[in-house]
């Protein structure tokens, strides 16, 4: 069980220390008990070791936790570690910043790292050697599924799912999300009676396909642990009641707990037909990863057999910056190989690109849709006839890519 508190770590490297001082364990010491009153904690015990030839290390001992100083004179670097809890817990900083005072350090590089149950970060990864740090004021789940490890936690977007370390949708900007990926099919789309959400935990791609029109919904998710905790913690999308029914098959959205691969095999067999079928899961891994089979050409293909005419296939195609790209490169080959008519659209928030495949040729696709976007029953907040036209210039590189091809 992780503690109530929250609590402030901080790690600090200082580089150029004089040396002498570096070695000298009285004047370390008292500076770092120096510090740590200045800041306001309380100081228990301080225990130290000098090491030969050279080195010191020096421990305190906190009411509200601990603190350290461990020392490299060869090369003039000290390394410290401050952490406080409580009514004093941003008592680590100050001291931190107090220690670095007294020790004049030529160079400084610290980091500080909220602990305890209240406050906690995701480090999302993003590229190779780049990450983005979410701070959660509060962890609502932190479950291991059968499938992932799933995080829903207070952020400054509002109540934030993440799966594997991976952001999937905030209360803030999920509409924006969920718009992108399926405004511009149902405006593509030839009819829109039948649906195939894969995916889409949470619930809203469902929703929103009935109030675009939809008569059914078929609701695929294989991990049903996830799909009912985000009923159950997030502020949109299902709500335990609406998800009951969907089990059950009350109304238009029926809720199916399986592989998507197995879905597609048994609707195959049984005939059936989609007008828009949408895959939405966690973002294709330039490594490999379990999912991915689901972005691959021989469940697209399958997915193409089951369209009607004119149907549509919405699936989330990844990122267009330059130094994350590589899936959506995929992605759009894969479409171009597969589809007569493919038309991107790049979301307002840059991080997202949805691309849309249609078997049969369309002499002018994004027309078509943004004349049929205002007759949609759904009225879209996020998505207009002019954000589609925006959105559907497909990034130079995929261009390039195309006439290469």
């Amino acid at each position: 069980m992780t503690a109530d508190f929250t609590g402030w770590h901080v790690l600090a490297e200082f580089g150029g220390v004089d040396v002498a001082l570096c070695d000298d364990l009285g004047r370390l010491e008292q500076a770092l008990r120096d510090s740590l009153l200045a800041a306001g904690v309380t100081v228990c015990e301080v225990v130290h070791k000098k090491f030969e030839p050279h080195g010191v290390t020096v421990l305190a001992l906190l009411s509200e936790s601990h603190a350290s100083i461990h020392t490299y004179p060869e090369s003039g670097d000290v390394f410290v570690d401050v952490f406080t809890c409580g009514s004093a817990g941003s008592g680590a900083t100050k001291a931190a910043d107090l220690l670095r005072d007294a020790l004049a350090p030529e160079s400084v590089h610290m980091e500080v790292v909220q602990r305890g149950h209240n406050a906690r970060r995701v480090h999302e990864p993003l590229g190779a050697g780049l990450t983005r740090v979410w701070d959660l004021s509060e962890v609502i789940v932190d479950a291991r599924t059968p499938f992932q490890h799933m995080v829903i936690g207070r952020t400054e977007q509002g109540v934030s799912l993440f799966s594997d370390d991976d952001r999937q949708s905030t209360e803030f900007s999920q509409l924006t999300y969920h718009e992108a990926m399926l405004v511009p099919a149902y405006a593509l789309a030839a009819e829109l009676d039948n649906v195939l959400i894969i995916g889409s935990g949470e619930g809203v791609a469902s929703q929103m396909s009935v109030a675009a029109g939809a008569g059914r919904v078929d609701h695929v998710d294989i991990d049903r642990m996830e799909v009912e905790l985000c009923a159950r913690h997030l502020p949109y999308g299902y709500t335990p009641a609406d998800l009951a029914a969907a089990e059950r098959g009350d109304g238009a959205i029926r809720m199916h707990f399986a592989d998507g691969w197995d879905f597609l095999a048994e609707a195959e067999s049984a005939g059936t037909r989609y007008d828009v079928i949408v895959i939405d899961l966690p973002d294709e891994r330039v490594e490999q990863a379990q999912h991915n089979r689901l972005y691959e050409t021989e469940f697209l293909t399958r997915c193409r057999s089951l369209l009607a005419a004119g149907g549509v296939l919405a699936a989330q195609a990844g990122c267009p910056t330059m130094w994350r790209n590589e899936t959506l490169k995929r992605s759009w080959r894969r479409f171009a190989d597969l589809f007569t008519t493919v038309v991107p659209y790049g979301s307002d928030e840059h991080e997202w690109t949805f691309l849309f495949g249609v078997t049969e040729y369309i002499d002018d696709p994004v027309e078509r849709m943004c004349r049929r976007i205002g007759e949609l029953p759904y009225r879209a907040e996020t998505v207009d006839a002019r954000a589609l036209r925006r959105g559907a210039v497909e990034p130079h590189g995929l261009r390039r890519l195309a006439a290469r091809a």
